[in-house]
C-alpha cells in the first residue's frame, strides 16, 4: 500500500507539473538584423531607450557565447543555419551564390516560378535549393496546417529562407517598383492587405527629406569622423556622410536608395506589423510565427563599417523602431502572448585599412587574384589543358571537372596541386582537398 500511495503521488507530482506549464505563444516572431555585431548591444546602450533593445535584455535572456561553425559567415547561409538549426553540407545553402549543376546560382533563384506583383526579375525566387525543413516547415506540420508562418524582409533571401518550403507567403522588396513582393511558388497572387500596404508609397515618404542624425552628430562619441579614407560611397561618386540628400538620390536611382538608409528597416517593420494585421497572426488557437529580417543593417555595414557615425545612427533608429513594434505587439497580440528573439545572421570586421592605421596586421582577399595564380600555376603542370577553374569564392576552389574528365588528368592530382599552390600564399592560413579534411 506504501509503493502504490508513493507511485500515485509522483504520478500526481507530474500531473501537476505538466499542468503548470506556460500555455504556448500565440505568435512567435524572429528577428534577424543583418551584419549585427554582438557588442551593438552594449556599446550603444547609453541612448537605448527601455523598449527596444533594453526591453530584450532586461525581460528576455541572453546567449553570449556562440560560435558560428561554418563559413563563409554570409546572409544566406547564417539565416538559413537560424532557421533549420542546421549547417551549409545538411541545409545546402552554401553561400548567397554557389556552384550548382557546373553553373553559379543565386541562393533562391527558381525560373519555374514566376513574380507576382512584379514584372521584373526580382519575383523568380523560392526556397528549392534549400534541402530540409525550417521551424515554420515544422510547425505547420504538426498543427496540421492550422499554423501560419510569414517571412517579411528588404532582401529576398532574409524572407524565402527563414520562411522554408510550407510557409502561407515569403514577402521582399522589389526596387524596381517601390513594392514588396512574392513569387508564385507561394500564390498566384498578393493577399489584398499586401496591395493596401504598398498602395501607401511608403518608400517615397521615407525618401523625402535629408538623413539627418537623431542627435548633434557631434556627440556620436562611438564613431569615427564621419568624413574618412574608410568608407565607399553610398552610390558611385556620392559620398556617404550626413546629412545624405535623399530626395536628390531618389531622383536618380529611385527606391532602391531605401536600402542604403536605416529608413529601409523602418519600412520592414511596418509591413511585419501588416502581416500581423492582415494574416491575424496570433489570433487563432495556434501558434503562428513570423520570420523578419532587417536588412538595410547589412547594406549599410558594407558601406561605411562598424565604426561609422552612419551605423551608430542606424542602431539608435533601430532601437526606436523596435520599441515601436515591441508596443504594437503588446496592444495587438498581448503582452505575454508572445515570443520574440533576436539574432543576427553574421557580424561584420572593419576594413583592412582602418585596422592598418592602428598598426593591427590586416590585408585583403582577392578571388581574382587566387584564381590568376592557380590557372598559372596549373598551366605549368598542364599547358595544353587551359584553365581548368570555373571559379574561386566562398573561400572554394570550384573546378571544371567535365573538362578534367575529358582530357583524362587526374582529378586528385589536380586539386593537389592547387593545394600546394595556396599554401605557398602568405594571407592563406589552411587549404586542403574538401574530400580529405
Amino acid at each position: 500500500m506504501k509503493k502504490i500511495f508513493k507511485l500515485i503521488f509522483v504520478l500526481c507530482a507530474f500531473c501537476a507539473a505538466a499542468q503548470a506549464q506556460p500555455a504556448r505563444p500565440k505568435l512567435v516572431v524572429g528577428l534577424v538584423v543583418d551584419q549585427m555585431r554582438w557588442d551593438y548591444l552594449y556599446r550603444y546602450q547609453a541612448r537605448y531607450g527601455e523598449g527596444g533593445f533594453k526591453r530584450l535584455l532586461n525581460e528576455g535572456f541572453s546567449c553570449e557565447n556562440c560560435r558560428i561553425p561554418y563559413i563563409p559567415s554570409v546572409t544566406a547561409i547564417g539565416h538559413t543555419s537560424i532557421y533549420t538549426g542546421s549547417v551549409p553540407s545538411i541545409h545546402g545553402i552554401a553561400g548567397n551564390n554557389f556552384m550548382k549543376d557546373g553553373k553559379v546560382t543565386y541562393c533562391t533563384e527558381d525560373y519555374t516560378v514566376k513574380p507576382v506583383g512584379s514584372d521584373g526579375k526580382a519575383g523568380y525566387e523560392s526556397p528549392r535549393n534549400m534541402w530540409c525543413t525550417t521551424i515554420g516547415d515544422e510547425l505547420r506540420i504538426a498543427t496540421n496546417d492550422r499554423s501560419k508562418v510569414i517571412g517579411v524582409a528588404i532582401k529576398d533571401r532574409a524572407s524565402i529562407l527563414p520562411a522554408g518550403h510550407h510557409a502561407n507567403g515569403a514577402y521582399w522588396f522589389d526596387a524596381k517598383n517601390g513594392k514588396f513582393i512574392t513569387s508564385s511558388f507561394y500564390m498566384d497572387k498578393l493577399p489584398e492587405w499586401v496591395n493596401k500596404f504598398n498602395k501607401q508609397n511608403l518608400p517615397k515618404k521615407y525618401l523625402s527629406e535629408k538623413w539627418n542624425t537623431l542627435y548633434p552628430i557631434d556627440t556620436y562619441k562611438e564613431s569615427t569622423a564621419d568624413e574618412n579614407d574608410y568608407e565607399d560611397g553610398v552610390k558611385p561618386g556620392v559620398k556617404a556622410t550626413l546629412p545624405l540628400d535623399l530626395p536628390t538620390l531618389y531622383k536618380k536611382y529611385g527606391t532602391d536608395i531605401l536600402r542604403s538608409t536605416p529608413f529601409g528597416n523602418s519600412y520592414t517593420l511596418e509591413m511585419a506589423k501588416a502581416a500581423i494585421a492582415g494574416e491575424n497572426l496570433g489570433g487563432g488557437n495556434e501558434t503562428d510565427f513570423l520570420a523578419v529580417s532587417c536588412s538595410c543593417t547589412d547594406v549599410i555595414g558594407h558601406q561605411v563599417g562598424p565604426n561609422a557615425v552612419e551605423i551608430e545612427d542606424t542602431y539608435l533608429r533601430l532601437d526606436k523602431d523596435f520599441a515601436d513594434f515591441f508596443a504594437y505587439l503588446d496592444q495587438k497580440v498581448g503582452k505575454g502572448n508572445y515570443l520574440v528573439f533576436l539574432s543576427a545572421d553574421h557580424g561584420g570586421m572593419n576594413n583592412a585599412k582602418f585596422l592598418q592605421d592602428r598598426r593591427i596586421p590586416a590585408g585583403s582577399w582577392s578571388n581574382k587574384a587566387a584564381q590568376d595564380y592557380l590557372d598559372e600555376a596549373l598551366k605549368a603542370k598542364y599547358p595544353s589543358a587551359g584553365s581548368l577553374i570555373k571559379g574561386v569564392f566562398n573561400y572554394q576552389v570550384f573546378f571544371d571537372t567535365n573538362k578534367i574528365d575529358s582530357l583524362g588528368l587526374d582529378y586528385a592530382q589536380v586539386k593537389q596541386v592547387v593545394v600546394n599552390r595556396l599554401k605557398k600564399d602568405k594571407d592563406v592560413l589552411y587549404a586542403c582537398d574538401m574530400e580529405k579534411a
